[in-house]
């Protein structure tokens, strides 16, 4: 009703985004009225805290770089961590506002970056004792996840919290609800590996994982351009590599002048660039679908739009296609990046694509490799000038240029399909078939059965009460009709 209680962005987003609008009814169980108080609160707590314009340059400093809040690395089921380095938190009133828009910075940065896919939430209590506790600033970090953001919380992983805190988390499970009790998870060195791997792990927690926090700049997602197209050649896997290359043209049809190239070692810029204008003109595979779903950006259409469909290492599915379409009247410069490059070969990874025109990247597994749930591929896209060149040098020289903010960036993630059924993702046989369903389609399949259950029940509910009002009137004509039978009998009488 009143104009100035919203920020005007979040209401037209919440006009235009159907999947923001589901993951309030989803994280309030589909009952409307408990979705719009939650909407309600939250868009006044998003524009108390200027949530949409909360940035590097409006928060101090230091709070990036005692390192206490970041994210990094996946949980085992693939979601992304958000560590709270407990050690590093002191308690301060001066400071707790700037602290508690921090802890929004990085849930709206992650938010807007990842299109919403929920996060793991890391409490490393480790080296921590009562000087840390700080239960409002805790309050606060759990309201953002249960009233704030909607659907955005898988769990909370809790490392070798000290007994001294028992009492204080006896105080922050009555803020949860049953739904958020059930997400918590304690753990300690010998069990946390259950909820992460070793690989996402510090060495104080058990693990491998030899990250260590810095600030400028912002913890990224650890992507990494790829050593060249047909993956890290080195003198131990070369000919197991110069096998698969050759099966690989093979398979999909190449032209013979391709598969001498890919054999040779790729030293020097010339041969890249050869590379290149070789994957340009390859062959597409006969039968391709194309994907079922499609980001739109607004320099390239990425299909599929969140997914790479994967097989395991018993389906032996181990290529999958990206399709970039470039909607703009200009030339669009693209690189492919991803979290794993010892893993993955992608051919092209760094290229050019025509104005209206369709490319195919070839994302296949090198090696004996197989893909995890935890494997990301980040694709970046920038406009180039006409007078720009395309090749290697020029491509080179664009990207040390170019300004970060007209670069267009899109993620991916990976899907291992277990079943032996392969997705439309999927090459194999120099075809695309059709994928199975994910835990989204059939969630979505699940809440439009509810909503059909709904108002099934509701016209239960008005035939019962127009079958008891009938039943009233039907008893009170009866009545009436005795009465004046009574009445005209007693008049004869």
């Amino acid at each position: 009703d009143k104009s100035d209680k919203y920020d005007s962005r979040d209401v037209e987003r919440l006009q235009q985004d159907d999947k923001w609008v589901e993951n309030y009814l989803i994280w309030r169980h589909d009952v409307v009225d408990d979705t719009l108080k939650m909407i309600d609160e939250s868009f006044q707590w998003r524009k108390e805290y200027t949530v949409n314009d909360l940035s590097e340059s409006v928060l101090p400093k230091w709070l990036f770089e005692i390192g206490a809040l970041f994210l990094h690395g996946y949980d085992k089921e693939g979601y992304k961590l958000f560590w709270f380095k407990v050690k590093h938190h002191t308690r301060d009133p001066k400071q707790q506002l700037d602290k508690k828009k921090l802890v929004a910075f990085w849930l709206e940065h992650y938010a807007k970056r990842d299109h919403g896919k929920p996060l793991t939430v890391v409490f490393d209590m480790a080296e921590t004792g009562i000087s840390h506790i700080d239960l409002d600033f805790v309050r606060f970090i759990v309201n953002c996840f249960t009233d704030y953001y909607p659907n955005f919380l898988t769990k909370i992983v809790i490392f070798e919290m000290p007994w001294i805190m028992n009492a204080a988390f006896k105080i922050v499970k009555g803020w949860l609800g049953p739904d958020a009790i059930s997400m918590l998870k304690f753990t300690n060195k010998n069990d946390v590996q259950e909820y992460i791997s070793a690989e996402y792990l510090p060495p104080h927690m058990g693990g491998t994982d030899s990250f260590k926090y810095s600030y400028p700049p912002l913890v990224d997602d650890d992507f990494q351009t790829p050593l060249c197209e047909n993956g890290p050649i080195t003198s131990e896997d070369e000919h197991e590599s110069k096998e698969e290359i050759d099966a690989d043209t093979k398979e999909t049809g190449e032209l013979n002048e391709a598969q001498n190239l890919n054999q040779k070692k790729m030293n020097s810029i010339e041969q890249i660039s050869k590379s290149e204008e070789t994957d340009k003109t390859e062959v597409k595979p006969k039968n391709a679908k194309k994907a079922l779903t499609t980001f739109k950006g607004p320099l390239l259409h990425i299909s599929p739009a969140e997914e790479l469909y994967f097989g395991s290492k018993e389906t032996g599915e181990k290529k999958c296609l990206i399709v970039l379409t470039n909607v703009t009247k200009n030339v669009v410069a693209f690189k492919v990046r991803t979290t794993a490059p010892e893993k993955y070969r992608v051919k092209p990874s760094n290229s050019s694509c025509e104005p209206g025109t369709s490319l195919d990247i070839i994302v296949s597994l090198h090696g004996g490799f197989a893909a995890s749930l935890q494997d990301r591929f980040l694709i970046m896209a920038a406009e180039m000038d006409q007078s720009s060149g395309a090749g290697v040098p020029e491509l080179t020289q664009f990207w040390k240029e170019v300004p970060r903010t007209k670069v267009m960036e899109h993620r991916l993630r990976c899907h291992v399909i277990e079943s032996s059924k392969p997705s439309s993702l999927t090459l194999k046989d120099n075809a695309f078939n059709i994928p199975a369903k994910t835990n989204e389609d059939l969630h979505i399949q699940l809440t439009h059965l509810l909503q059909i259950n709904k108002r099934l029940e509701e016209q239960m509910n008005r035939c019962l009460w127009f079958q008891q009002l009938s039943v009233v009137l039907s008893l009170l004509s009866v009545t009436v009709a005795a009465f004046c039978f009574y009445l005209a009998y007693a008049q004869r009488s």
